[in-house]
């Protein structure tokens, strides 16, 4: 919960009737869901970035299922299913965010004790307390490294057999961060106390990365994030950014939409404030690297010809 509102407005859990559900699901009594491949662990991962990553580490070794995997829903109005029941039964490793955003895998997890099973939650990786005001720590570049080192541990605890090939796969992804590192830092370099305004702090920590300045009130984000009404002050406070050209982009989450965020939204087309999709959960054909990549790709066009990216392709 960020302090001072509501509760976010984060996916809901429901199993469809409960937690008394979960003897069903084991039982066989739930839609089925598809067999593991032979000689691979099952993972399952909360969000669809966590599962590339799991995938990217894990290769050929693990089948990985995403929970949550569209990007054109709403993922706070997510719902669990009878068949996300039974995967997270069968998982031998889970991987989740924490943070109060994906807490409805803490319940399916308590509805479905393994005791075989493992769990990578990132917030615990990180160090972090339980609650924090932006829980989106996947656009955090510092994130990804260390989730990857710590499934890499677990999948070699999990199949000691095949520890050289984890560790190997490790390497690789972390080679790909380093590239991704760069990106930032050269970007950092180029446009490091530009101004732009967002509709939610979903990609803040990337933000701060790339050294840009985000104008925008965190109360106001925070309000939008958690479904309240922002203060009319704080309203005001991002039109004036806007209407004023006093920002170089306005930055939306392309998956949640509001009459705020619509009515912010249009001030910026008025104002020609190039407008950028942010997605917070990934877009499928898209490995994590491409899609922070391609992310920061359409803030820096935002930034030099002034374009608007409403879709990543």
């Amino acid at each position: 919960m960020v302090p001072g509102n509501a509760p976010r407005r984060r996916p809901r859990a429901r199993l469809a009737g409960g937690l008394a559900l979960a003897g069903a699901v084991l039982a066989g009594c739930a839609t089925a869901v598809p067999p593991v491949a032979p000689g691979t662990l099952a993972v399952v991962a909360a969000e669809s970035q966590y599962a590339d990553v799991a995938a990217q580490v894990g290769g050929r070794y693990v089948s990985v299922v995403a929970v949550m995997d569209n990007p054109n829903a709403d993922p706070h109005g997510f719902e669990v299913s009878p068949s996300v029941a039974r995967e997270v039964a069968r998982a031998r490793l889970v991987v989740q965010n924490g943070a109060g955003y994906d807490d409805f895998m803490r319940v399916v997890e308590a509805a479905t004790p393994n005791p075989r099973r493992r769990v990578v939650v990132a917030q615990r990786v990180l160090g972090l307390a339980p609650s924090i005001p932006n829980p989106h720590l996947w656009y955090d570049p510092k994130t990804m490294p260390a989730v990857a080192a710590a499934i890499e541990a677990d999948l070699a605890r999990l199949d000691p057999a095949h520890r050289a090939y984890f560790a190997a796969r490790l390497a690789r992804f972390d080679a790909a961060m380093a590239a991704l590192r760069a990106r930032v830092a050269a970007f950092a370099a180029r446009f490091t106390g530009r101004r732009v305004a967002t509709t939610e702090p979903v990609g803040d920590y990337l933000l701060s990365a790339l050294g840009l300045v985000n104008a925008t009130p965190f109360r106001f984000q925070a309000d939008v994030m958690n479904g309240v009404d922002p203060a009319p002050q704080d309203v005001g406070t991002v039109e004036s950014l806007l209407t004023g050209r006093r920002v170089a982009a306005l930055l939306v989450n392309a998956q949640v939409s509001s009459p705020v965020t619509t009515t912010l939204t249009g001030l910026a087309q008025g104002a020609h404030v190039p407008v950028v999709a942010l997605y917070e959960t990934m877009p499928r054909g898209f490995t994590y690297q491409r899609w922070m990549t391609a992310e920061i790709d359409a803030i820096e066009r935002a930034l030099t010809t002034g374009r608007s990216t409403r879709r990543l392709t």
